[in-house]
């Protein structure tokens, strides 16, 4: 089979892998989220060199978007690859919320209290918190840092079904929310009873619901393909049922199965994972029942219907990332909170401890809990500069790269355009004189095509 024999194009700028090896080759996982990734991150990165940082990214005068880690949960899922802390009573967090205000207090002594704090994300399974925690933790985010009540506002939010109900929706309303993410992963009784994830399709539509009749500016799910006891017509099942709550966004991950790295994927037999070909037809009919229903293919697992912010700035040229995934609004300094959280800032990346005890360590100790970071150099610059771009535009144009560096830049990322060789063969990029243009099918896999400028993972 050549190359090109492995492309169908359909609707919509999607296209079907008609080749397993392909997939064997790239992978789909894990997400290559932002340059540098956060594995390259140096040790010994201290609290005093985060500090120098806030303060020199005031320079800027860009906006702020903030990450709040929240990594409770009531019950183990198999599938889960997360940090994350299983206990029953909400109670039990008040300590680690405790710290997240005393890490909110010494973050913010190093920032202008008048940059604008544009986008803010809680991540992890926040919806575990009680209500009065959450209005807690806003009041707390607020009184550190000055929330915005802009309309062009993002406040996001990661909702778990199974915790939460439609007050839920409306006390995040309240609290200043105008988008949800609901990470449903399946509605396959039988896939969820096989990760431990029970969650009746009933609650999902109500949530979907309210969310719709509250006016929330954007509503996503998030679906999960690769999970033990899914079959290609399990699966087309479940999408049309989410297709028809017409969510704006819709991602779609998929399962890696690492036992030796997860400990409750242990609980998973891989017996029960569907074989190459099997999950190959899944994501072939998820695509094409996607592209039928409408939705433009952002990049990677991220789909959007054509009139959703993200698909317009796309469109126009205006997408940007930032270390939560694709944004439709300008970049951002963006400061993480909490357990392993990022930040990036300036010419900084960081990350926090990934192990409760260090994060708490460092912060009773009243320092800034880093752990990991790294100073970029012009070189990260610009290779950072390429990565969002390719991954943004689905095009690099490195005649426009050059000049926004100063130097030629088709001989400068040389190394990286070699490395790009064989997806170019493979039929996951063109190259048209100085453009570097994704295929359909390289969407899917954009993220290891980015990973061919990351000198530090070559």
């Amino acid at each position: 089979m050549t190359a090109r024999a492995i492309i169908d194009d359909y609707p919509q700028g999607t296209a079907l892998i008609r080749d397993a090896g392909l997939l064997r080759r790239y992978g789909l996982g894990p997400r290559y989220v932002s340059y540098p990734a956060a594995e390259s991150l140096t040790t010994g990165f201290s609290d005093t060199e985060l500090a120098s940082a806030l303060a020199r990214s005031n320079a800027s005068e860009r906006d702020l978007s903030l990450y709040m880690h929240l990594p409770f949960c009531r019950q183990d899922c198999h599938q889960c690859a997360s940090s994350r802390i299983t206990v029953k009573n909400p109670r039990r967090a008040e300590p680690y919320i405790s710290r997240l205000d005393r890490e909110m207090v010494l973050t913010s002594r190093h920032l202008e209290s008048k940059r604008e704090i544009s986008q803010l994300y809680w991540g992890g399974t926040p919806t575990f918190l009680t209500l009065s925690q959450m209005s807690d933790l806003i009041d707390r985010l607020d009184a550190r840092f000055g929330l915005s009540s802009s309309r062009q506002r993002d406040y996001s939010i990661k909702i778990d079904p199974r915790e939460a109900d439609v007050f839920t929706l409306r006390h995040l309303q309240a609290l200043g929310f105008n988008r949800l993410r609901l990470s449903v992963l399946e509605l396959d009784p039988r896939v969820q009873r096989a990760i431990n994830r029970y969650q009746p399709q009933v609650l999902t539509e109500q949530l979907i619901d309210e969310a719709h009749r509250l006016g929330f500016r954007s509503l996503g799910l998030e679906l999960m393909h690769g999970l033990p006891g899914q079959t290609r017509e399990s699966f087309a099942e479940t999408l049309e049922q989410v297709i028809a709550m017409a969510p704006a966004r819709l991602s779609l991950f998929h399962y890696a199965h690492q036992p030796e790295r997860f400990a409750a994927q242990r609980r998973i037999r891989a017996e029960d994972i569907p074989q190459a070909d099997e999950q190959l037809a899944i994501l072939d009919t998820a695509l094409s029942m996607l592209a039928d229903a409408g939705y433009a293919h952002i990049g990677m697992e991220v789909f959007a219907r054509p009139e959703d912010p993200l698909a317009t700035a796309q469109a126009q040229g205006k997408l940007s990332r930032n270390l939560d995934g694709y944004s439709a609004l300008p970049p951002c300094d963006h400061v993480g909170l909490g357990l392993g959280a990022l930040s990036r800032l300036g010419d900084c990346v960081t990350r926090n401890p990934m192990a409760l005890g260090d994060y708490e360590a460092r912060l009773d100790a009243g320092r800034l809990p880093v752990e990991r970071g790294q100073r970029l150099t012009d070189d990260d610059h610009l290779r950072a500069r390429a990565i969002e771009r390719l991954m943004c535009d689905m095009c690099l144009d490195l005649t426009a790269l050059g000049k926004e560096f100063g130097l030629d830049a088709d001989r400068y990322l040389s190394d990286a355009l070699a490395r790009l060789a064989p997806a170019e063969r493979d039929g996951l990029v063109r190259r048209r004189e100085q453009r570097i243009e994704v295929t359909p099918t390289g969407r899917l896999l954009v993220h290891r095509l980015a990973a061919a400028f990351d000198a530090r993972a070559a």
